[in-house]
């Protein structure tokens, strides 16, 4: 029986996807080390002291079809801390919030036409059917709506979101990377009239803890406050990484950080590919958290599609997990780093989310606000345009023994932890291999 050369492996960010990269190493006889520059683990799943309650940065949920997740959450024995909530979902359009997510909103939504109604159900059901994005990922997002929806719909229910959520490349994204949230959202469902959405008891934290007790449990180590400043590779091969001025003798580096930070990091990287790397584009959040007295609605989720609103929507996470108290409203700004709003201090942009409040309900006063606070993440959504397939680099780069990923892999799938357990896993193969 041919025995594993035991080899040091540096992993960049201790986020989901790191973490599990790291698991899967540790499994496969390995020494692992995880850098990460933040204070804690989690990366945007990350959790913080919110006047008192422990709450994740950005928030997160769990869909029905999140089998990877499932299985950790099994092997960890943490299954028993999820729970399934039945949630709504709103739609607050010109001046009016909206009931939405069942046939009967649909059929009371007065801003559009009864063969718009018909088409947008026939959408949605065909878009859940789908199990090939290939073809769709040719397709512009825009396009594949007008013709699915028609333009009025498509006017009416997305051109406001993507305006507000990616500006100037709002015109640049396939048509898989909307479907696959479409069919997530549309897939976790009891029936045709009630959604039905997870979380995790404690949090996203409840599953980091347990990841990182796997961990150094087997010997790996998580280094915070500590990231990786360069990876040495001189002739073609990863021979070392600095950290904190310290050269460190490693085998291999796995990168679970933005791939942007990847050609700095690793001056030995082929131009080439470094040129497929700086090609990605990303675009930031700004997260408004605000604690209430009461609650806003009804709804987990609320998308906004109104001139005198500049968020795509709100999400109320306490109704989906009622154990973080009366009422948690998340408000994300997502914006390009060059829109003029973005180097705003943060009060400016919890003052803005104040202000929107009373609209989207008129009983709304400032002495409902308990807490306020807000995070930015610099690289929080890709920008996956026609094509993305084969835009994507490899994981494996030309440098030996270093590969690469980010949230950018998971397309065309959402973001969740979910999508970074299933692409750590193929990460961790391919560094292995």
């Amino acid at each position: 029986m041919q025995q594993t050369v035991r080899k040091r492996f540096a992993i960049l960010g201790a986020g989901p996807m790191g973490l599990m990269a790291a698991m899967e190493i540790l499994k496969a006889g390995h020494e692992v080390d995880i850098y990460e520059r933040d204070d804690r683990i989690g990366g945007m799943s990350a959790a913080f002291d919110f006047d008192g309650l422990q709450i994740e940065r950005y928030y997160h949920f769990v869909c029905k079809t999140d089998d990877p997740l499932f299985e950790l959450m099994q092997e960890l024995g943490i299954a028993h801390t999820l729970k399934w909530t039945d949630t709504r979902m709103g739609f607050y359009c010109q001046g009016k919030l909206y009931k939405w997510g069942t046939p009967f909103a649909l059929l009371g939504f007065d801003k559009l036409g009864w063969i718009d109604k018909f088409r947008y159900a026939l959408h949605v059901m065909r878009t859940k059917s789908i199990k090939d994005w290939r073809a769709l990922d040719k397709v512009g997002v825009t396009d594949w709506l007008k013709a699915n929806l028609g333009a009025r719909a498509y006017d009416v229910l997305w051109q406001r979101l993507f305006h507000l959520k990616f500006y100037e490349y709002k015109d640049k994204l396939s048509a898989a990377w909307l479907g696959t949230r479409i069919k997530r959202v549309a897939l976790s469902r009891k029936n045709l009239l009630q959604e039905s959405l997870g979380y995790i008891e404690g949090g996203s934290e409840t599953l980091l803890q347990k990841m990182q007790e796997f961990i150094l449990a087997r010997g790996g180590r998580i280094h915070l406050g500590a990231g990786i400043e360069r990876v040495n590779a001189p002739a073609g091969k990863v021979d070392s990484i600095v950290v904190r001025g310290e050269t460190i003798a490693v085998d291999n580096v796995v990168s679970t950080a933005p791939i942007q930070y990847v050609p700095a990091l690793v001056p030995d990287l082929p131009e080439a590919f470094a040129a497929r790397i700086r090609a990605l584009e990303n675009i930031p959040v700004v997260c408004v958290i605000l604690k209430l007295k009461q609650p806003l609605s009804e709804n987990f989720w609320m998308n906004i599609c109104d001139d005198s609103i500049d968020i795509p929507g709100v999400i109320e996470y306490s109704n989906l997990n009622p154990g973080t108290g009366p009422a948690i409203v998340y408000a994300p700004f997502y914006m390009p780093k060059t829109h003029a709003k973005y180097a705003r201090p943060h009060s400016e942009f919890i003052e803005e989310v104040l202000g929107y409040l009373p609209k989207i309900n008129p009983a709304f006063s400032r002495d409902w606000v308990l807490a306020s606070h807000c995070h930015r993440y610099e690289f929080a959504q890709a920008v996956c345009p026609p094509g993305f397939y084969d835009m994507l680099p490899p994981m494996q780069t030309p440098i030996a023994g270093l590969c690469m990923a980010d949230t950018a892999y998971y397309y065309p799938e959402d973001r969740s932890i979910c999508e970074s357990v299933k692409v750590a896993k193929t990460l961790a193969q391919t560094a292995l291999a």
